[in-house]
C-alpha cells in the first residue's frame, strides 16, 4: 500500500487527492456540484437517462480533451479549431484522461483481436528472428550456405571428378528471351542451359515464348582438383553473383549429367531449389505485400458477385427481372446490350434464363471479345459482372452499398483463410505456424505457451526469451478481462461492444501507465457473472499502480466491489441530473434511493408463481455445428419467454444470430445470409415471422433518430400539413423533412450539426450557425401546431410528445412504445449516433411492439438489459411478458440473472467458452436447471432464486 501512494504522489503534483465538479449542467445535469475521490474505483451509477454519461464523458472527459487540446501550439490549434467548453463552472483535481467506450469499435476487417492487443506484432517478431523454414514443396527443413561451405562441399563430394557451375536466371517463365541472351554474351559466357539442355549462345538465338522455360548461364566446366582452389572458388562466386544469391551444380558421370543440386545464400530446398527471401517481421504480416495472400490480399476471404447471387430465380426471363440488380426491363443501355448478344443465339430478353444457351449467358455475364454482327457498342460490352465488379470498386457509396446484398463471402481457396502467402506459413516454431497459433484461443495458447523455452534448441531460446515474456504478459491481460475464448485472428468488427471494450481495457493494462483517468462505459456487458471477478480484479489493478478508474455502470457486483459510488437521477431526462446519493459501498447501503434499495435487496424484481405452460408447439433446429457449436440440437417450447445463457464464447450467438435467425429470416422474408451448418429444422409452421432486435445503431449519421425509424415522423409530417398556415402556403409534406430541399436549412443541409474533422482526433460536430440545431428555415417554423413548431416536436422528450400529442391516435400510439420500453426521456429527433447500443435496441423494440402482432411471432433479442438499471429491467420485463401473454415467443441471449430467472424456460450452452462451450448443458425452468453440476449459470441461479 505504501508502494501505491508513493506513485500516487509522484503523479499528483497539483496535491489534489479529489476530483472536484463545480456546477455541471450539460444535457440535463441540475447545476450539479460532485467531490470523486482520485486513485480510486469509482461508479456511476443511475437508471437510464438519468445522466450518467453526460456528467462522466460529455463533461468530466470532454473538459480533459479541451485541456490537451489547449496544450498544443497556438500553429497546430489553427488546423483543428478550438473545442467548446463542456457546461460547467471549473473542475479542479482533473489527471490526462483516457476513454474506453463501446461505440469506438474498428469496422475494419484488417483490425483483429492479435493486432488491437499487439500479440500478434510480438508473434511475427518471434516467427522472424527464431522461425525454422521448411519447404512448401518437399516439407523439408530449408538450409542455407555460405560461399565457403559450398567449395568445402564440392570437394568433399566431387574431388576428381567433372562438375558444371550454372546460375539460374529465369525459372517457369514465357519468353523469347532474345535480349537475355545476347545481354548473356555481352558478360563473357558463350554457352546457356535451356530446359536441361546446354546450348551455344548464337546472335539469332531464340526460344517459343508460348511455353513455360527455365534458363541458367552456364559459369564454368571445371574439373575439380586441389590445385585449381581458386579457379572452383571464383567459379562458385560468379555463379551466386549472377544467380542472385542461388547456384546450380551439375556432376558429370560416366556417360551423362547427374541430378541438378542448388546450393544458395539464403534458405533453400536442396531438392526442389525453392529459396525464401530472409525472413523479416513483415512477411508474416497479412497488412504488408510481402506477406499477405495474393489472392485475398490479406482478408482471408474472398468477397464477389456471383452468378447465383444475381440470378438466383432462373425460370424467370430477364425482361421480367430474372437479374435481381437489374429489375424488370427499362429501355436503357445495358438492356439493349442483352438484346443484341441474345439475338445472336436467336433467344431474347422474354426466354427464361434457364432455356438460354450456356455460352449466350456466359457471354452476356462475362463479355466477349469478338462479337460478329454486333454493334461496335456490344464489341466492347465487357459482360454484366464485370460491370458490377468495377462499381463495386469505382462507384458511389450508395452504389456500393446496393450491390453488398449481392456479394458472397467465400474463404479464399489459395490461403484457405490464413491471410498469408504460402512462404509465410512454412516457417514453424515447435511444429507450428503462425497462423495455427493465431486460431488457438487465448487459453489454448496461453497452455501452449508453457514450457516453450524446454521445446527450443539454444539459438531460439537465446533470441526468443523476452518477446516470449511480453506476448505471455499481453495474454495475461486478456484472460484478466474474461475474454479466454477469444481467437487472435477474430476479426474487431465480429465482437460485441463489451468484449471490444474489455480488449482495449487489456491494451491499456499493458501500457502500465500512472495518474491517468480512465472512464468505462458498462465494461461488464456481454460477461457472465463467472467472469466479472475477473473484470473487478482487472479494474483494481489498474487502480492499484496509481490511477483513478471511473465505470459508468449498473452491475451489482461492480457496484459492491468500489471504493466509492455516486447514484445520478431521481428519474430520467429532466427529471434527473441530481447527485441522489454518493459514499462508499457501506455507506451507500444505508441511503434512501432506487439503487441502494436494489443492492441491498430492499426492492427486487420478484420471480413469478408460476411459469407458463407454453402453447404446446415446438421449434427444433437440428445439429447445428456452426464455430465451435458440437452438433446441437435447440429445442424451443413455443409461447414462452426463452433465455438463452451461457460464460461469454459458449456459443450463443452462434447458434442464435448466425444458426436460427438467418433459417427463419430466408424462410419468410426471402434474405439472401445463410445460416452456419446445420441438419434440419421442423415447426416452422407454428410460427409466422420472426423479428430480431439487435444493438447494431438505428443510423449511423445524425438524420436518423427515433422519430424517423419508428416511422412516426411521417405522420407528424402530415398532421403538419393539414394546418391552415400550411394549407394557405400550399407546404406538403416534403416542405417539413429535413432531407429534402424546400424546408430545411441549407447550410447545414438539415443536420443541425456541421461535422468538423479532426484528422488524427475524433471529429466534432458542431451546431449549425445558421439554423442553431433547429434544421428548418425561418418559413418552415413558422407553422406552428398548439405554438409548437416541427424542431419543437423534434427537441420534445418522448415523454413531453405523449402529452402534447395525446389527441392524435396514429402518432400516440408509436410514441407510447417508445415510453413503454423505458425510453421517455430520450427527445424524438435525438441523433442515432449518440444512442447507446441498448437505447438503440429499445427503439427497434419499440418500433416492432408499436406493429400489429399476430400472436405467433418470434422475437430475438440480445442482451436488452445492456444500458439498463434494475428498475429499467422492470419496464423491459412488464413490455417483453405482454408479448408472450399475447401468444408470441420471446427469445431472449442474456447474462442478467433478473431476467433468467423469471423466464418460463431457460437453455444454457458450456461449459467454457471457445473450444471447450459449444454443448447445450440444461434446459427447463430456472428451478430445474440449477441442479446441474457443470452449469456456471446454474451455480448463480441458484443463489438468486434462494434471495
Amino acid at each position: 500500500m505504501k508502494n501505491n501512494t508513493n506513485i500516487s504522489s509522484a503523479v499528483d503534483t497539483s496535491g489534489h487527492e479529489t476530483i472536484e465538479v463545480f456546477g455541471a449542467r450539460e444535457h440535463n445535469l441540475k447545476n450539479i456540484d460532485l467531490i470523486i475521490p482520485r486513485n480510486k474505483l469509482v461508479v456511476i451509477t443511475g437508471i437510464s437517462g438519468s445522466g450518467k454519461s453526460s456528467l462522466a464523458f460529455d463533461t468530466i472527459y470532454a473538459e480533459g480533451q479541451r485541456r490537451y487540446m489547449e496544450s498544443f501550439s497556438a500553429y497546430a490549434r489553427s488546423f483543428i479549431g478550438n473545442m467548446e467548453r463542456p457546461d460547467v463552472d471549473k473542475i479542479n483535481g482533473l489527471s490526462p484522461v483516457i476513454s474506453i467506450e463501446q461505440k469506438t469499435t474498428s469496422k475494419n476487417p484488417r483490425s483483429t483481436v492479435g493486432t488491437v492487443t499487439e500479440i500478434y506484432d510480438f508473434l511475427r517478431l518471434l516467427y522472424a528472428r527464431a522461425g525454422e523454414a521448411f519447404s512448401y514443396v518437399t516439407g523439408k527443413k530449408m538450409i542455407r550456405q555460405s560461399e565457403d561451405q559450398i567449395i568445402d562441399y564440392i570437394f568433399k563430394n566431387f574431388e576428381g571428378g567433372k562438375i558444371t557451375l550454372l546460375a539460374p536466371v529465369v525459372k517457369g517463365r514465357k519468353g523469347h528471351y532474345r535480349e537475355l541472351f545476347q545481354q548473356i554474351r555481352k558478360m563473357g559466357y558463350t554457352k546457356v542451359r535451356i530446359d536441361g539442355e546446354i546450348t551455344e549462345i548464337t546472335p539469332k538465338l531464340q526460344v517459343d515464348r508460348y511455353k513455360i522455360h527455365d534458363i541458367e548461364i552456364v559459369i564454368d566446366r571445371i574439373q575439380v582438383d586441389t590445385e585449381d582452389r581458386y579457379r572452383v572458388a571464383q567459379s562458385v562466386k560468379a555463379s551466386l553473383d549472377q544467380g542472385k544469391g542461388i547456384m546450380m551444380l551439375v556432376p558429370h558421370l560416366k556417360n551423362k549429367d547427374g541430378e541438378a543440386q542448388f546450393f544458395s545464400k539464403f534458405l533453400m530446398d536442396p531438392e526442389s531449389g525453392i529459396a525464401y527471401d530472409e525472413p523479416a517481421p513483415n512477411i508474416f504480416s497479412f497488412n504488408s505485400p510481402y506477406g499477405s495472400c495474393p489472392c485475398c490480399k490479406g482478408l482471408g476471404v474472398i468477397e464477389e458477385i456471383t452468378e447465383d447471387t444475381i440470378i438466383p430465380d432462373k425460370s424467370l426471363s430477364i425482361s421480367r427481372g430474372a437479374i435481381l440488380p437489374l429489375g424488370e426491363y427499362r429501355d436503357i443501355w445495358i438492356f439493349r446490350q442483352f438484346e443484341v448478344i441474345l439475338k445472336k443465339y436467336k433467344v431474347s430478353l422474354t426466354t427464361p434464363v434457364k432455356s438460354i444457351p450456356a455460352e449466350a449467358l456466359k457471354t452476356v455475364l462475362y463479355g466477349t471479345e469478338s462479337e460478329e454482327g454486333a454493334s461496335e457498342a456490344a464489341f466492347k460490352f465487357d459482360g454484366l459482372l464485370n460491370f458490377l465488379k468495377s462499381q463495386q470498386e469505382e462507384g458511389s457509396e450508395k452504389t456500393q452499398k446496393w450491390l453488398n446484398d449481392y456479394v458472397t463471402i467465400t474463404v479464399c481457396p489459395e490461403c484457405h483463410g490464413a491471410r498469408l502467402k504460402k512462404e509465410s506459413l512454412h516457417f514453424k516454431i515447435d511444429n507450428k505456424n503462425i497462423f495455427e497459433l493465431s486460431s488457438m484461443n487465448i487459453s489454448t495458447l496461453q497452455e501452449w505457451m508453457k514450457g516453450l523455452e524446454k521445446r527450443l534448441d539454444k539459438r531460439q531460446l537465446q533470441i526468443a526469451a523476452e518477446i516470449l515474456k511480453e506476448i505471455r504478459k499481453r495474454i495475461g491481460f486478456l484472460l484478466d478481462v474474461g475474454l479466454d475464448y477469444l481467437t487472435l485472428d477474430r476479426t474487431l468488427r465480429t465482437l460485441s461492444g463489451g468484449e471490444a471494450q474489455r480488449i482495449r481495457l487489456a491494451t491499456q493494462i499493458g501500457t502500465q501507465l500512472v495518474g491517468v483517468l480512465y472512464i468505462l462505459d458498462e465494461p461488464s456487458i456481454g460477461l457472465h457473472q463467472r467472469d466479472n471477478v475477473k473484470l473487478i480484479d482487472a479494474l483494481k489493478n489498474l487502480r492499484d499502480i496509481g490511477n483513478t478508474v471511473l465505470v459508468v455502470e449498473h452491475d451489482k457486483d461492480m457496484m459492491l466491489h468500489s471504493d466509492y459510488i455516486v447514484d445520478i437521477g431521481p428519474g430520467a431526462g429532466r427529471h434527473g441530473g441530481s447527485v441522489v446519493a454518493q459514499g462508499t459501498p457501506e455507506e451507500f447501503l444505508k441511503l434512501p434511493g432506487i439503487t441502494s434499495n436494489y443492492l441491498s435487496g430492499k426492492t427486487s424484481i420478484a420471480v413469478p408463481a408460476k411459469r407458463r405452460e407454453g402453447n404446446g408447439n415446438i421449434l427444433t433446429l437440428k445439429n447445428a455445428t456452426g464455430n465451435n457449436l458440437k452438433n446441437v440440437t435447440l429445442t424451443l417450447p413455443l409461447g414462452k419467454m426463452i433465455s438463452i445463457t451461457g460464460v461469454s464464447g459458449s456459443g450463443k450467438s452462434t447458434l442464435v444470430h448466425d444458426t436460427l435467425f438467418p433459417i427463419l429470416n430466408k424462410y419468410f422474408f426471402n434474405s439472401r445470409r445463410d445460416a452456419l451448418p446445420y441438419s434440419a429444422v421442423e415447426g416452422l409452421e407454428h410460427i409466422d415471422k420472426v423479428i430480431e432486435v439487435d444493438q447494431s445503431p438505428i443510423g449511423r449519421t445524425p438524420r436518423s433518430n427515433p422519430a424517423t425509424y419508428t416511422e412516426v415522423f411521417g405522420e407528424i409530417r402530415n398532421l403538419y400539413t393539414l394546418l391552415p398556415e400550411a394549407k394557405i402556403r400550399g407546404y406538403k409534406a416534403g416542405r417539413f423533412s429535413f432531407n429534402v430541399k424546400g424546408g430545411r436549412c441549407e447550410t447545414c443541409e438539415g443536420a443541425g450539426m456541421k461535422l468538423i474533422e479532426m484528422d488524427f482526433l475524433p471529429d466534432v460536430s458542431v451546431l449549425c450557425e445558421t439554423c442553431k440545431g433547429n434544421r428548418y428555415n425561418r418559413e418552415t417554423l413558422e407553422v406552428r401546431f398548439k405554438g409548437k413548431s416541427i424542431a419543437d416536436v423534434l427537441n420534445m422528450t418522448v415523454d413531453q410528445a405523449v402529452e402534447f400529442f395525446d389527441n392524435q391516435p396514429r402518432i400516440l400510439r408509436k410514441i407510447e412504445t417508445l415510453q413503454e420500453v423505458g425510453l421517455g426521456y430520450i427527445t424524438l429527433g435525438q441523433h442515432a449516433p449518440t444512442l447507446s447500443g441498448g437505447e438503440a435496441q429499445r427503439v427497434k423494440l419499440a418500433t416492432e411492439l408499436s406493429k400489429r402482432d399476430t400472436g405467433n411471432t418470434l422475437y430475438i433479442l440480445d442482451e436488452p438489459t445492456t444500458g439498463l438499471h434494475f428498475q429499467d429491467i422492470q419496464h423491459l420485463l412488464y413490455v417483453l411478458n405482454k408479448l408472450v401473454d399475447k401468444g408470441n415467443t420471446v427469445l431472449i441471449i442474456e447474462h442478467n440473472l433478473d431476467v433468467i430467472k423469471v423466464s418460463d424456460h431457460v437453455i444454457d450452452l458450456g461449459p467454457e467458452g471457445g473450444e471447450k462451450g459449444g454443448n447445450i448443458l440444461c434446459f427447463g425452468t430456472p428451478e430445474e436447471i440449477i441442479h446441474n453440476k457443470k452449469s456456471h449459470t446454474a451455480k448463480f441461479l441458484a443463489e438468486e432464486l434462494k434471495n
